[in-house]
């Protein structure tokens, strides 16, 4: 399969294009407008992908819900990671990054087990009991704040392609050239404004305003979803 990439020629290589998610929100949902008026159902994967999630939903009038995928911690460097763990149980791991690392099987048997845990805890605070949106037959749009690896958005998308939906969207403000090169086969659109290339790659550099959303942010976002 070969995804439809949607950029901004503009915005390429580029830092600090967008205010805030909000407004990094806005533009996405411009160009999912073809999806509005319950044309698709949204998944945000927390945390940052939530109020993304929320408002492109609320400009587009589609259905909203979250789908809680974990990144396996670096233990030596929380901020990065080496694959993820999505709500289904599904594991993805970056093989050429735990090979380059040299981790033992063991400790990557044990950063799995905690990045479970993680999901388990999660998807108990945010969903509760309520049961998982059936996917089949629709097209499923799945946001996030920016795409670093891009390994969990992967994880995200072949749990999701497992539950047969119509199509898949993968709609994000920000993400590197190497993510989106890891996608591009998986998905059948993906919507990403600022694609930036080069060897170092934040998502909070798209971004002129940016913070670590807490769980009590995330909760007010579903609540008013």
């Amino acid at each position: 399969m070969n995804s439809k990439i949607v950029e901004e020629p503009s915005y390429r290589d580029r830092k600090r294009v967008f205010r805030d998610r909000l407004q990094a929100a806005e533009l996405l949902a411009d160009k999912l407008s073809a999806y509005a008026d319950g044309r698709a159902l949204l998944l945000a994967i927390p945390s940052g992908g939530v109020p993304i999630g929320y408002t492109i939903a609320r400009e587009l009038n589609v259905a909203f819900d979250i789908a809680v995928v974990r990144k396996i911690q670096i233990p030596w460097n929380t901020e990065a990671g080496f694959g993820a763990v999505t709500w289904e149980g599904d594991i993805v791991l970056n093989e050429q990054l735990v090979e380059g690392l040299q981790l033992p099987s063991e400790v990557v048997g044990q950063c799995i087990s905690r990045t479970q845990e993680v999901v388990h805890a999660r998807l108990r605070k945010f969903r509760g009991n309520r049961p998982f949106p059936d996917l089949k037959g629709q097209t499923v749009i799945v946001v996030d704040d920016g795409l670093a690896s891009g390994f969990t958005m992967l994880a995200a998308v072949r749990s999701v392609r497992r539950k047969s939906p119509k199509g898949i969207t993968v709609a994000v403000p920000t993400a590197s050239s190497t993510a989106v090169k890891l996608l591009e086969d998986g998905v059948d659109v993906l919507i990403c404004p600022n694609i930036r290339g080069g060897p170092m790659f934040a998502v909070a550099d798209a971004y002129m305003e940016w913070h670590d959303l807490s769980d009590e942010e995330v909760m007010s976002y579903l609540l008013k979803a």
